[in-house]
């Protein structure tokens, strides 16, 4: 089994169809055979009862006796025709009168029916003879017996018959033999026609450079053959897609960084040639502020790769431990800035289903987009809820909110909406990148919306229940 999972398209196709076609040669020789057989009886048969017929035709019993006139002609025609000596016996249903070979065997299923004849196979002397026995009523008894029918028996030796069989049937067996050649040969050059264009396919991926993404040509294919190539070219299409996505993503990443590390390395120069104390205990200052907004950029950067790559792992998970598990993580944050940061679990007990490690990643950078642009002394709330169709993380604020349009466009990485000049500020614009990200991994989406009646901003993650099995 090992080997037929290893074995080629071709392979395969040879080893399905050589032993059909065997079977099916085998089976045709077969009936062959049989019809050779029911051929030659029939007309060997044929002439057995000519044969009789003959014998019958001659049978009188006009002389007060019984007198036959025996066919020597046609009995030398049958000794030549059937390569063996031809037997013969006529006899009174009583035995009185007996012509022949008197010790014939009789019909296996006793005397045939009168006017019927009836053909059956016995040995004699050791050779096996097909033999036809005819009952016919005689006009009146013989002199000297009461018997009213007669008994007519021809028997020949299968010899021949048989020689003729296995003739027939061994020209049928070159024939087949020949016709399976054909048929092997036809098929291979059937087989090689049809995997040309997967051969052609092959060369043309093998020919290919690295970076050579194009889609494969789908002209001239057969119709078999382009579901295959479709798929392909929409994995391409989705290599090339993720690809993109990295190539962005690098590059963006290493525009933030050095921004980061030209600020430092400005501040840095600045502390250096500060000629007093405090403008350099300031310029360190900034510089602490500059590391952690780094820190900061690369641990989303970070967050934002594996939540592009990493596979999704769905699993139940209570979503109020997640709510509080993040909350007691940003407490310092929130109570740096005065922040009033709560959660608001369902009554019930809520299990989700999802990759608890990414949609609490995505929740933390919600949470702490929120608290780094709400003001001073403001509320912060995290609330989790389930619906008919699936389950949602939110986070809410009463700070500045963001306007219509930035709430539709927001999203993007490294773009920041107007709202971040308040409070935090410093931002890179990944954490809703993140968050949006992460959504659409679950088959979600990230909505912003204006808290109703109130000032603030509301970030509800959604994502489906998985499909029942």
């Amino acid at each position: 089994m090992s080997w037929l999972r290893r074995a080629s398209l071709w392979q395969r196709l040879a080893l399905l169809l050589l032993p059909l076609l065997a079977l099916v040669t085998c089976v045709e020789l077969w009936m062959t055979r049989h019809d050779a057989i029911g051929s030659a009886n029939a007309a060997y048969d044929r002439s057995l009862l000519g044969a009789v017929r003959s014998i019958d035709a001659n049978i009188s019993t006009a002389s007060g006796g019984l007198s036959v006139e025996l066919p020597y002609r046609l009995f030398e025609f049958f000794e030549l025709t059937a390569s063996g000596q031809v037997f013969f016996r006529v006899a009174t249903s009583d035995g009185l009168v007996e012509l022949g070979s008197a010790d014939l065997p009789a019909p296996p299923q006793g005397p045939p029916a009168a006017g019927t004849p009836v053909f059956y196979d016995a040995p004699y002397f050791g050779e096996p003879v097909r033999f036809v026995a005819f009952r016919r009523d005689l006009d009146r008894a013989p002199a000297g017996s009461t018997a009213r029918s007669v008994l007519v028996q021809v028997g020949e030796s299968t010899r021949s018959r048989q020689e003729f069989t296995r003739r027939f049937v061994r020209r049928a067996a070159l024939r087949d033999a020949l016709v399976l050649v054909l048929l092997v040969c036809g098929t291979a050059a059937a087989l090689a026609a049809a995997l040309r264009p997967l051969q052609r396919i092959a060369r043309e991926v093998a020919g290919r450079s690295p970076d050579d993404l194009a889609p494969l040509a789908e002209a001239g294919l057969p119709a078999d053959v382009r579901p295959l190539v479709a798929a392909v070219n929409q994995q391409v299409a989705r290599t090339q897609a993720l690809v993109a996505q990295q190539r962005r993503f690098l590059d963006d990443a290493s525009h933030q960084l050095r921004t980061h590390l030209t600020t430092l390395q400005m501040q840095a120069d600045y502390a250096r040639r500060a000629p007093a104390e405090a403008d350099v205990r300031t310029a360190l200052a900034a510089l602490a502020t500059e590391i952690g907004r780094a820190t900061r950029s690369t641990q989303q950067l970070l967050a934002l790769g594996r939540s592009d790559t990493v596979a999704i792992e769905p699993a139940p998970f209570d979503m109020a431990e997640l709510l509080r598990e993040v909350a007691v993580g940003l407490l310092p944050q929130a109570r740096a800035r005065r922040i009033d940061l709560g959660i608001q679990a369902p009554a019930a007990p809520t299990a989700a289903v999802g990759d608890r490690g990414l949609l609490g990643e995505a929740l933390v950078n919600l949470a702490a987009n929120a608290i780094a642009y709400t003001h001073e002394a403001g509320t912060v709330t995290l609330l989790a809820a389930e619906d008919t169709e699936g389950w949602s993380l939110q986070v809410e604020d009463n700070g500045p909110g963001m306007p219509a349009d930035e709430r539709v466009a927001e999203g993007p990485r490294f773009r920041r909406g107007t709202r971040s000049g308040g409070g935090g500020g410093g931002g890179s614009g990944l954490g809703l990148a993140i968050a949006r990200a992460i959504a659409e991994r679950h088959r979600g989406a990230l909505r912003l919306d204006a808290r109703p009646q109130r000032p603030g901003l509301q970030a509800t993650l959604w994502w489906p229940r998985p499909p029942a099995v």
